[in-house]
């Protein structure tokens, strides 16, 4: 697909950008409300099945390596790093793929969002806790949501992608 007069590929990735921007804005300015306002380990009781707390987390997601002695934040960071690259690469060559784009950009916006974390404090900062009885989902944050969203909806884009390709489309 070629893109309208007037707009290179490169102006079409500008909404793209806009939307991880908006999830880096959203995730940063709420992790700075928990900081301010609570103290680590600090939670306050929402419903019966969701506290707010505060939570550090110097791992992945569920804390995969966690328990490093720092050199894992560095590692992190490259891996977002990378990932920013590789991202926007994609954007820049598929900006006409809706969802594959929206997919990505919203990872885009997670992996900045906990990057940003490792940067300024040694750690991402969790808080949203949902549970059951005594167990406990592992804390997190906007920016997990951004990129548990695009993750699914890439394996959604795929699956479209693969069942149009088996029609002919």
């Amino acid at each position: 697909m070629t893109a309208p007069l007037g707009a290179s590929r490169s102006t079409r990735i500008w909404p793209w950008l806009a939307w991880a921007l908006a999830i880096i804005a959203i995730d940063q300015l709420s992790k700075q409300w928990i900081l301010g306002v609570y103290q680590l380990g600090d939670w306050t009781p929402i419903t019966g099945f969701f506290n707010i707390v505060r939570a550090h987390n110097t791992g992945a997601a569920f804390s995969f390596l966690a328990d490093g002695s720092g050199w894992q934040r560095w590692l992190f960071v490259a891996i977002g790093a990378a990932a920013t690259v590789l991202i926007v690469w994609q954007l820049k060559k598929h900006p006409e793929q809706k969802l594959f784009c929206f997919a990505l950009s919203s990872i885009l916006g997670g992996a900045i969002g906990n990057v940003v974390d490792r940067l300024q404090h040694g750690y991402v900062v969790d808080f949203l806790d949902f549970y059951w009885g005594l167990s406990h989902f592992p804390a997190f944050n906007v920016a997990d949501m951004g990129i548990s969203v695009g993750a699914v909806l890439l394996i959604l884009d795929e699956i479209l992608r693969a069942r149009r390709a088996k029609r002919g489309l």
